[in-house]
Parts: C-alpha cells; structure tokens; sequence
C-alpha cells in the first residue's frame, strides 16, 4: 500500500491582548479571516483564547465536528 504524505504542521499565530486594546482587533480579525487561519490570543503570555475564520468553523461542522460539544 503506498504511504500517506502527512502535511506539514504549521505553528498557530499568537497575539497579544494588548493588541487588542491598542484597537488592532479588525485588522488582526480581517487577516484571520481573509487568511483562513487560528490564532492564539495571549494574555500576560498565556494562551486565553483561540479565534478561527468562520469557514473553517463551517468546515469542521461540515466534518461532523462541533467544537461546542467539547
């Protein structure tokens, strides 16, 4: 049987809290979003949230995955 080729993990973004409060959320949010990724949101440089573009939220409930069940 041929071997699967696993795709390169890529490290999630992380921004700081402080961005936020500096008024960078839309232009952090639009990048996420445009960009279809996750990022991290650090406080006192500690993961306190994650953000996900819409569609890749609406991929993983596509997938059966809804991350509220967990």
């Amino acid at each position: 049987m041929p071997e699967k080729k696993q795709k390169a993990k890529v490290p999630m973004e992380h921004h700081n809290m402080a961005d936020f409060l500096r008024g960078q959320s839309s232009k952090i949010l639009t990048s996420l979003s445009n960009e279809d990724k996750t990022a991290f949101i650090l406080k006192n440089g500690k993961p306190i949230a994650v953000v996900m573009s819409n569609e890749r939220y609406e991929r993983l409930l596509k997938a059966g995955i809804d991350i509220n069940e967990y």
